[in-house]
């Protein structure tokens, strides 16, 4: 059993509970991609069998969100897991349509992100998290990002709906403040769904509690579907020996990973550098 099973996430899961009734379920090694927080919910793809395997080419994917901005509070932790830090009353003329619409217009684009206390992130070997919790201050340096496309969706009492497209390592709950910020109030991060992680989409998804040994083929994306757009190299069978004990061979297609086939089978993958291709993920 190799390949990815979309797994939409419930809420007040953390993505290695996921994990590990996946792994208690199919009896497999299972991985995933793409961590979302506890109180986030939507698509996790899971790794599955050898499917592990494919995490070094998954991991530099872009991101859809749609996201609940709640105005007037700020928390210590930017969501709404957090301790309020200030309240603030929020005028009606800010929560314009248009207004709202030229700050997300203007957050477009490539950006500096500074990360939030409260993430995984490491510092000299510790989580940030670590440090918050303790009261203790440290300097985080900011990232590169890019935020593709904001849409608003809805605007209902002090909260903005929004969709968000954005590139690996964008933070929606800093997002978040940023977008209050610039509306000249605070606010913070009240839900959070995914709903696209490169191309596994949520229509694709399925809870974790819905499936079982008898269905789960029916939701498991083989490697070679995954891999459905990545080029192919027909092996012999002498070649296939030689390739399958870890000798390199002389292929002049440029440099990238590959589908190999025998006899029109897929039996994995390979990658070609400087001309010469080697063995990658075998089933």
């Amino acid at each position: 059993m190799d390949g990815i099973i979309i797994i939409n996430k419930p809420k007040n899961y953390t993505s290695h509970d996921i994990v590990r009734k996946a792994k208690k379920l199919l009896n497999e090694k299972v991985g995933h991609t793409g961590t979302l927080d506890p109180n986030a919910t939507g698509v996790l793809p899971l790794l599955i069998g050898k499917g592990t395997l494919l995490s070094k080419y998954l991991i530099e994917h872009d991101k859809i969100y749609e996201a609940v901005l709640k105005l007037g509070e700020k928390t210590d932790t930017a969501d709404g897991e957090g301790k309020v830090l200030e309240s603030q009353n929020v005028e009606q003329s800010i929560l314009k349509k248009e207004n709202i619409e030229r700050i997300f217009n203007n957050l477009e684009g490539k950006q500096e992100q500074i990360p939030p206390m409260y993430s995984a992130i490491k510092l000299n070997g510790k989580k940030l998290y670590e440090y918050a919790r303790k009261g203790i201050e440290v300097e985080v340096k900011p990232r590169t990002i890019e935020i593709y496309k904001l849409e608003l969706i809805k605007i209902e009492d002090m909260e903005i709906i929004f969709r968000v497209s954005c590139s690996k390592g964008t933070y929606i709950r800093s997002l978040c403040e940023d977008i209050a910020e610039k509306l000249n109030t605070v606010g913070y991060m009240k839900n959070l769904k995914r709903l696209q992680v490169g191309k596994f989409n949520i229509k694709d998804a399925v809870y974790i509690d819905d499936i079982d040994l008898k269905n789960v083929n029916e939701h498991l994306i083989t490697l070679e579907e995954i891999l459905k757009e990545t080029p192919c190299i027909n092996l012999g069978e002498k070649k296939l020996k030689l390739f399958l004990n870890g000798v390199q061979l002389t292929d002049n297609n440029i440099d990238g990973l590959y589908k190999i086939y025998v006899a029109n089978k897929f039996i994995g993958t390979g990658t070609i550098k400087k001309g010469l291709l080697k063995r990658d993920i075998i089933l």
